[in-house]
């Protein structure tokens, strides 16, 4: 885990992190060594044992953050929507977002989390499940009323999740499209998904078409 430290050290802490954000992104975390994020930072690399214990405490310490942040701030989103309807254009918009700003921490997030130990891996698959919940909550709750044209939720709910951060993969900044009409298109193949004749497996064809 990462140490208790000061204001001072708080930025030092922060600034290894985002160093390491940076070169785990670039490289892969078994690539990355503890001299090359030192240097990174300006630091010597005995220093960076003040601020993270090991290689293992900064990588928990960042697939933790980021899918904390991740939970809170789709809840927020969320909060006061009730109608599955809106909830899920909601959930889908905020998704993207999320996605398109922070590519290289959700990278990480989905890709090393096999390199995090069986403790902390349980802790990141916690947090992970709870985000999940949130719209498979919501897809049960549209099924049930009747809104939504599913039969298992939770398999739209992977499906559904893992179409929109797909927009990962190919997404860069400043392209054709701005990010405010990449959410429309995407929102629009998600609730065309859930309740068009032929369901998700439409959707997945037009996001294939799309990619």
């Amino acid at each position: 885990m990462a140490r208790t430290i000061g204001s001072n050290g708080a930025r030092t802490a922060e600034a290894i992190r985002q160093a390491g954000v940076t070169l785990i992104y670039r490289h892969g975390y078994e690539a990355m060594s503890l001299r090359q994020l030192a240097a990174e930072v300006g630091l010597q690399s005995g220093s960076l044992y003040k601020y993270f214990d090991n290689k293992q405490s900064l990588l928990f310490d960042i697939v933790r953050e980021h899918m904390a942040d991740l939970l809170a701030k789709a809840e927020a989103d969320l909060a006061g929507i009730d109608d599955p309807m809106a909830r899920l254009k909601a959930f889908s918009a905020f998704h993207l977002r999320y996605h398109m700003q922070r590519m290289a921490h959700v990278f990480i997030a989905n890709m090393e989390i096999r390199s995090l130990d069986d403790d902390h891996r349980a802790m990141v698959v916690g947090l992970r499940r709870r985000y999940e919940n949130l719209l498979e909550d919501t897809l049960r709750a549209g099924a049930q009323a009747g809104v939504f044209r599913i039969a298992e939720p939770k398999v739209a709910t992977y499906a559904i999740i893992s179409m929109l951060t797909g927009i990962c993969m190919w997404y860069r900044p400043g392209g054709r499209l701005s990010q405010d009409q990449l959410v429309d298109i995407y929102t629009g193949l998600v609730v065309d998904g859930v309740t068009g004749p032929q369901g998700l497996t439409a959707a997945a064809e037009r996001h294939r078409a799309l990619a």
